[in-house]
């Protein structure tokens, strides 16, 4: 059964700038009997400065937050779940070969299962992290049956997790 869902492409942003410009190009969200899923193709181009940082052996971390909102026709939307999904893109320049690390949890700052797969050139790590493949966002009993719902999705770069030198402008 399909999930009454809807976007919204708010992509956070730092207070300075947006270092990583992204676009939602697909998105689908499915209620099943063990839970609420999402899928979604994410669509960015790596920065020169992020590259060349990769290059040099420094990892970045993405992050993928989900917001699932009950509709309230009385109030604003009451936030449900918040479900948080981080990437791990790193350059072992010793075997030449890309790392993508990923691990989710069901609310933000709680750990979950990690999957790290190598890959022979930052194009297929890329594809690799662009997709997210029915990611569990919720669990059955936090939906209520016969409500409607919205899911915000937000993709970015975590600097906060930078190396501090560059967390600097």
């Amino acid at each position: 059964m399909l999930f009454w869902a809807c976007l919204i492409a708010g992509l956070s942003r730092p207070a300075h700038a947006d270092p990583l410009p992204a676009e939602i190009s697909q998105f689908r969200v499915e209620r099943m009997t063990d839970g609420v899923f999402l899928s979604a193709a994410i669509r960015f181009d790596l920065p020169p400065a992020v590259e060349d940082a990769l290059l040099k052996g420094v990892p970045m971390f993405f992050v993928t937050e989900a917001d699932l909102f009950r509709d309230r026709w009385y109030w604003a939307d009451k936030k449900v779940v918040t479900a948080q999904r981080q990437v791990r893109l790193a350059y072992q320049p010793l075997t030449r070969r890309w790392r993508v690390t990923a691990s989710s949890g069901a609310s933000a700052g709680v750990a979950g299962a990690a999957l790290s797969q190598s890959f022979d050139s930052l194009n297929e790590a890329l594809i690799s992290l662009q997709r997210v493949s029915r990611w569990k966002i919720a669990e059955p009993f936090e939906v209520e049956p016969g409500s409607r719902h919205n899911v915000e999705l937000r993709f970015r770069l975590d600097v906060t997790q930078l190396p501090r030198p560059f967390q600097i402008g």
